[in-house]
């Protein structure tokens, strides 16, 4: 009897070569898939929320497979997690309807940009790996103002780098969160999918507005402009982290639909297909 397996997953970025197999290379995807590979005796396609950068960490990533395997979830998750690197963890293992894909059906994902804000590097904090260290002052308040306007659904072709290849470059941002905690910076991003690169793009805009080299209002000129010369440098991955991906599982899966449906049309407001920060080194 054919199982659809949805895995929590949380994993330090640094050591990996972004979230997609990639042959001779070392990828977060690879390694779980060998992992549970071995624990269910036979080939599995791993299936992400999402591709993340080399050095893009994780604290939520969803993922799923399709499995014969009688094991229960519990004890399938610490037999997977037992045989994963030690910079991977595999939180949750819960099954789902046999029509879940973690791409198609996500809702909404977090992205969160950790900024260690002061003269020194976070080396005292051990933070070093997780934070971009920018010792010049930034200033929160005009941050947030030029945040306020990436909000919506906007087309952020000036955020978006060249190497993705996106029919369309709308994309929709939910909310964007930016807070000060002493010498920590966070800017929370919240959207229902991000074209390669925007979320780095937009902090590295944030932060170019924050130390007072553009005004708030450029956030929205660099919008409007839909060219990536005019946009802040993309800021280092190290920084980025995956917090979360929201999924309704109260509604038939988006996958299902596609699968089953009498009319392989695309329908009227469908979902667009969900995408986050992607590269291939």
């Amino acid at each position: 009897m054919p199982r659809n397996i949805r895995l929590l997953i949380a994993y330090d970025g640094t050591e990996f070569h972004g979230w997609q197999h990639q042959p001779g290379l070392r990828t977060v995807q690879e390694c779980i898939q060998q992992a549970i590979r071995r624990v269910v005796h036979h080939q599995v396609s791993l299936i992400g929320s999402g591709r993340t950068d080399a050095g893009v960490h994780a604290r939520g990533q969803v993922a799923n497979f399709e499995t014969t395997c009688e094991i229960p979830c519990d004890n399938l998750r610490k037999a997977i997690g037992s045989r994963v690197p030690k910079d991977i963890s595999i939180l949750r293992a819960d099954e789902v309807p046999l029509g879940f894909r973690a791409t198609f059906d996500a809702v909404s994902k977090l992205y969160r940009y950790s900024i260690h804000n002061a003269p020194g590097r976070p080396v005292e904090e051990m933070l070093q790996r997780y934070r971009y260290h920018f010792w010049h002052p930034l200033d929160v308040h005009r941050m947030r103002q030029a945040a306020a306007l990436l909000v919506g659904t906007h087309d952020f072709a000036a955020f978006a780098s060249k190497g993705s290849e996106r029919e369309s470059t709308v994309r929709t941002v939910l909310r964007i969160e930016i807070y000060r905690r002493y010498e920590q910076i966070h800017v929370d991003v919240e959207g229902t999918g991000f074209l390669y690169n925007q979320v780095r793009n937009m902090v590295g805009t944030l932060i170019e507005i924050g130390r007072g080299h553009w005004p708030p209002e450029y956030a929205g000129e660099i919008l409007a402009s839909r060219d990536r010369s005019k946009a802040g440098p993309t800021a280092p991955a190290r920084g980025l982290c995956l917090e979360w991906v929201r999924y309704d599982l109260t509604r038939p899966t988006e996958s299902y639909i596609r699968r089953f449906a009498d009319d392989a049309t695309p329908r009227a407001g469908a979902p667009a297909e969900v995408h986050d920060e992607m590269e291939v080194e």
